[in-house]
């Protein structure tokens, strides 16, 4: 949302434990947990060894030495905008079948976290029916790498309510490659995402599969995306435009705008501590995905230091449930999702997590709704649910919406 799902689980130690949460154009990904929207994204660099002999031309480097790591924050700034792609599908990947499937249609990209990541909508038709992705891409500043995350609908494997497992890499060289295992028609494959032919108009994705720990690969998905002028007044103040509404779709359209928050937060949850600590600051919240998913974005600083969190929440309108996905701006790590709906005015919202290595039942309660203000609860329990001990309480009240 990406907490209120907008905010990260406090461990014993006093630090925030996350609840857990591309498109460069159209890179939808055939799928897993926090939020609400297709595609997403983290990338993260990792360090490297320099050798002492160099190119001609170039200057010596000490053999060993480590060269400080590469900020890769921006190396998906060449997606931001608006493109039309074009799209090869395999349709049976990994059986020998050589059919495919074309499809045309758009592609948007917007910065979202102050840069710190990026979210696409891709929307396409063809004869084979009609495709539709998110895209969610999340920069880990520690480990200098990118975690890619999808929700798709009409793919290989259609995931709309979910988000799949990250496909984790970089950019090296103009050419970006990122890695994932994953199951496929209930067998372990590994699944590779490549950008590559990168310039200020086009853009080429490649997806495949390989089912022998990557020997050999199959590609099963091709996208090759030119930019257009402009980008629609929605998508650059990153708001979508709903699409039609559904019984609990609207949930959580009164958190729509900017808010003030203060939060009040038990420093060290299920210890017996009554030790509190507030923080203050702002949250926005705004539909995406046409309305079948929202992003979330919290800023707040405290006593304790200096908080920043995305939600991201996706509708699943066959169960009629969200799942709210958060990452914190610490390493852009996506957590699993608390899950649950809206009923009496009231949300709530269950998962489970992990407090100091001991297993935990999560809960959020969202409360007090009205046009200018709301109140968010999380509690843990470490009793199966019988009893719950609040450790997060935030208040909000409206800026603008």
């Amino acid at each position: 949302e990406v907490a209120q799902a907008h905010w990260r689980r406090p461990t014993r130690q006093g630090r925030n434990m996350p609840s857990r949460i591309a498109c460069a154009g159209s890179d939808i990904r055939a799928g897993h947990r926090l939020a609400t929207f297709a595609c997403v994204t983290l990338a993260m660099w990792m360090s490297h060894r320099v050798s002492i002999s160099a190119e001609p031309g170039s200057a010596p480097v000490v053999s060993g030495v480590s060269a400080a790591p590469r900020d890769g924050q921006h190396d998906f700034d060449f997606s931001i905008g608006a493109w039309r792609t074009h799209i090869s599908r395999r349709l049976h990947p990994l059986s020998g079948s050589d059919d495919w499937a074309d499809y045309v249609g758009t592609s948007i990209v917007r910065k979202i976290w102050g840069g710190r990541g990026s979210l696409g909508e891709t929307e396409a038709e063809g004869p084979a029916g009609h495709l539709e992705a998110l895209s969610l891409r999340l920069y880990n500043p520690q480990s200098h790498q990118w975690n890619l995350s999808y929700a798709s609908a009409g793919g290989t494997t259609s995931t709309p309510s979910a988000l799949t497992v990250p496909t984790i890499g970089e950019f090296k060289n103009g050419r970006g490659e990122f890695f994932d295992t994953e199951l496929y028609n209930g067998r372990s494959i590994l699944v590779r995402n490549v950008w590559s032919d990168i310039s200020a108009s086009s853009i080429r994705f490649e997806q495949a599969f390989s089912e022998d720990g990557g020997r050999t690969w199959e590609v099963n998905w091709i996208a090759v995306d030119t930019r257009t002028d402009g980008i629609r007044a929605e998508e650059a103040s990153g708001v979508s435009a709903q699409g039609p509404s559904l019984d609990g779709q609207r949930g959580f359209d009164f958190e729509f705008g900017t808010w003030n928050a203060h939060i009040h937060r038990l420093r060290h949850p299920l210890s017996g501590s009554r030790d509190w600590t507030d923080y203050y600051g702002t949250s926005t919240l705004a539909p995406v995905w046409n309305g079948r998913a929202n992003l979330g974005e919290l800023e707040v600083d405290g006593p304790d230091g200096h908080i920043e969190g995305l939600s991201l929440r996706l509708y699943n309108p066959k169960s009629r449930s969200w799942s709210i996905y958060w990452a914190s701006s610490r390493d852009g790590a996506v957590g699993t999702p608390m899950i649950g709906r809206f009923a009496g005015g009231q949300g709530e919202f269950y998962g489970e997590d992990t407090l100091d290595g001991s297993p935990v039942f999560v809960r959020f309660i969202f409360s007090g709704i009205g046009s200018v203000s709301y109140r968010l609860e999380q509690a843990f329990s470490a009793d199966g649910g019988k009893t719950w001990e609040p450790n997060w309480i935030a208040s909000f009240t409206r800026l603008q919406r």
